[in-house]
């Protein structure tokens, strides 16, 4: 397995004004699903072969947080949310690219950059490979939504030993009244019971973040108490 570290140099958050970000990232060529669950579990993320964290000075707002999916029991609106889908087809397979997902990703960032002002990046073929394809070994797969054979919702995941991790989600906005990002999530949640396993891996979770603050609703959940690197101490998640 060969093994790559290197940090950013400090920059501006991208969740936080006023805040100063910098990250450490491990290039891993050939990552076993037994590391990269370790890794997850010490508050990494996985991208492509690359993996992130945050080491930002005097700053420990972005937390990792995981949703407890086998004592998770969906709500009155969530359980609204996927009947309303009952058409919607589901397909989990692994990765793949094509000119549907660009062409979806592209039209749910610029979206988001009109709605929410996100930054946008045009992202061509290798550039979504590198991101959201390469490096998924036997762990990644994504989960696409179809409505009358049309792409309306790409979600890509790791499923590894002790949960699915949930690496990013985008869909078409003409299509929101679906409330697909959620339903999305949900979907994830009833993959997780049905394969036994104990956690959604959500990523970070940042309080004055209206983009990551949403996380904390999913409850059970747990949060980890600062990143480590590979079996350097304790974790210590809190409900």
């Amino acid at each position: 397995m060969l093994e790559i570290g290197f940090c950013t140099l400090e920059d501006q958050c991208p969740y936080l004004k006023n805040k100063r970000c910098r990250i450490e990232y491990k290039y891993i060529q050939n990552c076993s699903k037994q590391i990269n669950n370790e890794l997850i579990r010490r508050g990494w993320r996985r991208f492509g072969r690359y993996f992130s964290r945050p080491i930002c000075k005097d700053c420990e707002e972005c937390l990792s947080l995981r949703i407890l999916a086998r004592e998770y029991e969906f709500s009155k609106s969530e359980r609204r949310v996927i009947n309303k889908n009952f058409n919607t087809k589901i397909i989990l397979k692994t990765p793949s690219l094509s000119n549907e997902h660009l062409f979806l990703y592209d039209k749910y960032h610029r979206f988001m950059e009109e709605k929410k002002n996100w930054k946008h990046y045009d992202l061509n073929f290798n550039q979504y490979h590198n991101l959201y394809i390469d490096g998924f070994m036997n762990f990644g797969y994504e989960l696409t939504f179809y409505i009358e054979d049309k792409l309306v919702c790409v979600d890509l995941i790791d499923i590894l030993e002790d949960g699915i991790s949930s690496i990013y989600c985008f869909y078409d906005p003409d299509f929101s009244f679906l409330s697909l990002g959620k339903f999305s999530l949900l979907s994830e949640i009833k993959i997780a019971k049905k394969m036994n396993l104990d956690y959604i891996y959500l990523g970070y979770f940042v309080k004055k973040c209206q983009s990551l603050s949403y996380k904390a609703d999913y409850t059970p959940n747990e949060i980890l108490k600062g990143t480590s690197s590979l079996f350097e101490n304790e974790l210590l998640w809190e409900k």
